[in-house]
């Protein structure tokens, strides 16, 4: 793994195989933002989806969060009682259907929701106008998931692709 250039471009995939191993780690880039800031509020990635979905679409109902989550009410009503009992969310009655509990985010709620969409947008457009592409060319999907990652990382993940491509030659 050692002898592999770190500024080799990356692998062409043969396969989706690649695209699979970059997306893990794009996706590890993408959430370890939020995940960042969600732990000083002793808040985790389930805090997080709840929080976004409920910030995206106020008044939105728990069977519906259930349904977009695809989580079981037990462990939704966990998160959710986190969030409302530290003052993120609120939860009202409906009015059609006084059965149904809707949900909004507070000031608060929503400016945490704010802050870590903007850093997840951050990393997206950096990704996108990612300056080892210039912008000449139209991002493949190696490109875009490879600009997900962090920049320190990426001749980690360079020299960890090549060595599996190597032994597969």
């Amino acid at each position: 793994m050692r002898d592999a250039d770190p500024d080799a471009p990356l692998p062409t995939p043969g396969s989706g195989d690649d695209l699979i191993e970059l997306l893990f780690f794009a996706y590890r880039d993408f959430v370890g933002d939020p995940d960042r800031i969600l732990a000083q509020y002793g808040f985790g990635r389930a805090h997080h989806r709840v929080l976004h979905f409920v910030d995206r679409y106020p008044g939105l109902t728990i069977a519906e969060l259930l349904d977009i989550l695809r989580i079981t009410k037990q462990s939704l009503n966990r998160v959710l009682k986190d969030l409302i009992e530290q003052g993120y969310i609120a939860q009202k009655t409906g009015t059609n259907d006084r059965r149904q509990r809707l949900l909004f985010c507070t000031a608060a709620g929503a400016d945490l929701a704010g802050d870590l969409i903007r850093l997840q947008s951050r990393r997206v457009a950096r990704a996108l106008t990612d300056s080892e592409h210039g912008g000449e060319r139209p991002l493949s999907a190696e490109s875009f998931l490879f600009g997900m990652i962090e920049p320190d990382a990426r001749a980690a993940v360079r020299r960890l692709m090549a060595r599996r491509t190597r032994s597969a030659a």
